[in-house]
């Protein structure tokens, strides 16, 4: 299927979701939430809707109902109603991004890099989250089921790899650069393992490597906080708030670099093609609000702890910008 198609299918499916939540919620805020005072303004001078964009990571109800609690939020800031989209893929949500019609997604660093690769200054980063520690990033982990037998990248020699997503930061970019450069593997990966694939996301390389389709594979942690709890936050963490994994039943075998947190991007202008600069500030304040007033709503959309949001622009980006060109060189080269 191509990836207009993609695009097309993921909006159909998610619009239809969008609209039965809009009808369950109205435009009032959920029970449990408070009601909202921060930053605000009237976005319908520009368009007639804020369109919430989700990367496909994990099952699309499970999405929509972690991050439930958002909506309201972006209503009463922007003024106007609020859809929540899912893909099936993340090059889904890019290409929807780059043809105007979202309006915010939370993107790993090689996604948003790819975005401003393909359309330079069409995308926006407009902040990322800080760990409860101060880092400003994540860690790309292997990992494997505890009973295999690997402990150690050298174990790992001749199993079976999975990737998240050819557009993941840490499922896929950082490990196919930096694991090349270990002492262990020193060369392609694929004469060091006895497969490569794509396993379908985070959750789909987990749950692969539970089920043994996969010996390891690569997921995304804060790399900080209790292993048993996933650690503060990231997809693994996800998984086991959400009673999908027991951290008992894998192992972790490799980590990478430290990775720039990615951005929560918004487009650089609106539909009707004015600056949405005011629209980027109103989002910075409303993330702080929230994480202020509704620390559990925060919580659930940052997939885990955060410290406090920050604002960030393009320059925070430039090294994964340049790895990633470097990537789609080196292929076109090869």
């Amino acid at each position: 299927m191509s990836t207009l198609k993609k695009t097309l299918v993921g909006l159909m499916a998610a619009a239809t979701t969008s609209v039965v939540l809009g009808a369950a919620h109205g435009n009032a805020p959920e029970a449990g939430t408070v009601k909202y005072t921060g930053p605000a303004m009237d976005l319908s001078k520009h368009q007639p809707e804020f369109r919430i964009g989700f990367l496909g990571d994990e099952a699309a109800q499970d999405v929509l109902t972690r991050n439930s609690c958002l909506k309201p939020y972006i209503e009463a800031a922007y003024g106007v109603p609020a859809k929540l989209f899912t893909f099936e893929d993340y090059a889904g949500n890019m290409q929807a991004m780059l043809g105007g019609n979202l309006d915010y997604t939370w993107y790993g660093s090689s996604g948003y890099a790819g975005m401003e690769l393909e359309k330079p200054g069409f995308v926006i980063p407009v902040l990322t989250r800080m760990q409860p520690t101060g880092d400003m990033g994540y860690y790309s982990v292997m990992i494997a089921r505890k009973d295999s037998g690997i402990k150690t990248l050298a174990d790992a020699k001749g199993k079976r790899l999975g990737f998240a997503d050819p557009n993941s930061t840490s499922g896929y970019l950082i490990p196919s650069i930096e694991l090349p450069a270990t002492k262990e593997v020193n060369g392609p990966l694929e004469n060091y393992f006895s497969s490569t694939e794509f396993s379908g996301g985070h959750s789909g390389v987990v749950l692969a490597v539970l089920n043994g389709d996969i010996d390891v594979g690569f997921n995304w942690v804060s790399g900080v906080g209790e292993w048993s709890e996933g650690y503060t936050s990231g997809n693994l963490r996800k998984m086991v708030d959400a009673g999908q994994l027991n951290m008992d039943d894998i192992v972790q075998v490799w980590s990478s670099n430290l990775i720039p947190n990615g951005p929560i991007a918004m487009p650089a202008k609106w539909s009707d093609g004015t600056p949405a600069t005011e629209g980027h500030k109103v989002m910075q304040g409303m993330k702080a609000w929230i994480h202020k007033n509704d620390p559990k709503c925060s919580e659930n959309v940052a997939n885990g702890i955060v410290k406090s949001w920050m604002p960030v622009d393009k320059s925070f980006y430039d090294s994964i910008i340049k790895a990633r060109k470097a990537k789609i060189e080196a292929k076109k080269g090869g």
